[in-house]
C-alpha cells in the first residue's frame, strides 16, 4: 500500500502528450507543491490498465476511457469511480483512403473495418450500431494493430484513429502514388462527435474503497488540482510542455508530440462548467450511446461520477480554469514525426 503522499497514476498509453497535464504538474513541482509524491505508471497497448486501477493493490488514480471503464464496472470487476472529466470531446476517428470511396458510416456495408481492441473499440462499434450495422453480419470487423499499417496496406479499408496521433501517423508518411507525404486530402475522415454518437474519453478515476478511506479524498483534491494547473500550463506554454514531454520518455519524435498536444488542447479547451467538471449531458450521451451500442446493458449507477472533489480543487486555482478563449495553434506534419 501507498503511504498518503505517495501516488501512482496508471496512463491509459505509454508517455505522451496525452497525458501532457501530469507529465508537466510533475516536472514543474506542482504535485510537489501538494505534499506529493507521484509516479506516472506507463501504460501500453498489452496493458489493462482499467484491470491495473481496479486492484486492490494498484494504482490510486487512472487514466482511462469513461466507456472502458464503466464497462469493467458493471461486470462487478471494478469499482473505478470518475472524480475529472479531462477531456470534453472525443479524439476518436474512423479514417479511410480517398480511394475507397467511404464517405459515411453507411458505407462500411460490406468492408473490413479496423478496430482496436482491449475495449477501445466501443465508441466505433457503437456508431456503426447507430447506423443499424452489426460486425461480423453488415462488415468484417478487423482487431487493428495500434497503429495505421493496415490502413496502409490496403488489409482493411477503415481504420479507427486518433485526431492526435493515427491520423497523424499516416500524414507523416509518404504517398507511394506521389512521392510526398499524405495530404488531408488523401483521407476521408468520419467524426464521432459530428455523428452524436462520441463517448467520454481520459477520465480520471479513483477506487470507491480507496476513496472511503480516512484522508484520501483530501489527497484527491490536492492531486487534481496539482494535474489541473499541470494542463493549464501545456494549454498557455506548449513548447515547453513538449519539451517536457519528450523528456519523459516520448517514443515518438518532437514533430508528432507537437501535433498531438496541438489537437489535445481543444479536447479540454474551452471547458465552460471548469477543468475536470463532468457534463451532465455528454455523461447522458455517453451512456445512451454506449446502451444502445451494446457496450452497456444498463444505466450505471449513481455515484459512477462525482464533481464534488474537482470542484474543490477548481477553487484553490488561481488562473483560467475555463480556457473560454482558447484559440487552437497551428502544427504541421514532419516526415516520420521528427
Amino acid at each position: 500500500m501507498s503511504t498518503a503522499n505517495t501516488l501512482r497514476v496508471q496512463l491509459q498509453w505509454v508517455p505522451q502528450a496525452q497525458f501532457a497535464g501530469p507529465i508537466v504538474a510533475q516536472v514543474q513541482g506542482f504535485y510537489q507543491a501538494e505534499g506529493l509524491d507521484v509516479t506516472l505508471v506507463p501504460g501500453g497497448p498489452y496493458v489493462d490498465t482499467v484491470a491495473e486501477g481496479s486492484a486492490p493493490d494498484g494504482p490510486e488514480f487512472t487514466v482511462s476511457w469513461l466507456p472502458k471503464a464503466l464497462t469493467a464496472v458493471q461486470s462487478g470487476d471494478s469499482d473505478l469511480v470518475s472524480i475529472a472529466q479531462v477531456f470534453q470531446r472525443s479524439g476518436t476517428r474512423a479514417i479511410s483512403l480517398k480511394e475507397s470511396n467511404i464517405n459515411s458510416v453507411e458505407e462500411f456495408r460490406g468492408k473490413k473495418v479496423g478496430v482496436w481492441d482491449f475495449g477501445n473499440e466501443h465508441e466505433v462499434t457503437a456508431g456503426t450500431a447507430k447506423h443499424d450495422l452489426t460486425p461480423g453480419v453488415d462488415y468484417e470487423q478487423v482487431i487493428q494493430d495500434f497503429d495505421m499499417s493496415a490502413l496502409l496496406s490496403h488489409e482493411i479499408d477503415e481504420a479507427e484513429a486518433m485526431v492526435y496521433d493515427g491520423y497523424a501517423q499516416i500524414l507523416e508518411q509518404r504517398n507511394p502514388a506521389t512521392g510526398n507525404l499524405y495530404q488531408p486530402s488523401d483521407l476521408n475522415v468520419i467524426d464521432w462527435n459530428a455523428e452524436g454518437t462520441a463517448m467520454l474519453q481520459d477520465a480520471i478515476l479513483a477506487r470507491e474503497s480507496w476513496l472511503a478511506e480516512a484522508g484520501n479524498e483530501e489527497i484527491a483534491v490536492r492531486f487534481l488540482r496539482a494535474t489541473f494547473r499541470g494542463w493549464m500550463y501545456a494549454r498557455d506554454n506548449p513548447e515547453t510542455a513538449i519539451d517536457q514531454v519528450m523528456a519523459a520518455g516520448a517514443t515518438q519524435g518532437r514533430g508528432h508530440q507537437t501535433w498531438q498536444l496541438n489537437e489535445i488542447n481543444p479536447l479540454i479547451w474551452p471547458s465552460p462548467a471548469n477543468i475536470g467538471i463532468t457534463d451532465l449531458a455528454l455523461w447522458d450521451q455517453t451512456i445512451r450511446v454506449a446502451i444502445e451500442g451494446g457496450v452497456l446493458s444498463a444505466a450505471p449507477a449513481d455515484g459512477a461520477y462525482r464533481n464534488d472533489l474537482a470542484e474543490r480543487a477548481i477553487f484553490g486555482i488561481d488562473g483560467d480554469t475555463k480556457g473560454l478563449d482558447f484559440v487552437k495553434g497551428v502544427a504541421t506534419f514532419t516526415e516520420g514525426g521528427n
